[in-house]
């Protein structure tokens, strides 16, 4: 009964989030595009897990930017605060283009993309969703 305690609480422990106050446990790929796009600093890591493997890595900056990777450290989404901008580098030419055209000088405080679709959201709260080439194709409730 004990050695099954035992090894039921080691599980629960493999799978537990982990919280870290260093961007070195992110992936390569996370962190030069951290590097590339921010000034900022990391401030926390959550790490979270499921079943033992790591499956993706949400990091919070100094600033307050929010930044979501998956396990391999691609970006997922990206939420800044509404005084400020999602880096262009995050946002397709056809998209930026889009924005001009219409929301000419509305902040991008997010954006997230799926394996189908980038939705991004204006500082307006207005939010717009685009196929991964960057077509428009609906604004989000």
């Amino acid at each position: 009964m004990t050695l099954m305690l035992v090894l039921a609480f080691g599980a629960f422990s493999a799978n537990a989030d982990k919280f870290v106050h260093d961007g070195s446990v992110l992936p390569a790929g996370a962190q030069a595009v951290l590097k590339q796009n921010f000034r900022s600093d990391v401030s926390v890591v959550k790490v979270e897990k499921d079943f033992g493997k790591v499956s993706e890595y949400d990091v919070v900056l100094t600033d307050g930017t929010e930044v979501t990777f998956d396990a391999k450290g691609n970006w997922k989404d990206v939420e800044v605060a509404p005084y400020s901008n999602v880096p262009a580098g995050f946002i397709l030419r056809p998209i930026r283009n889009f924005l001009d055209e219409n929301y000419n000088g509305m902040p991008v405080v997010g954006i997230e993309k799926d394996a189908k679709n980038i939705e991004v959201t204006l500082a307006s709260g207005v939010e717009i969703k685009f196929d991964k080439a960057g077509r428009f194709l609906k604004y989000e409730d």
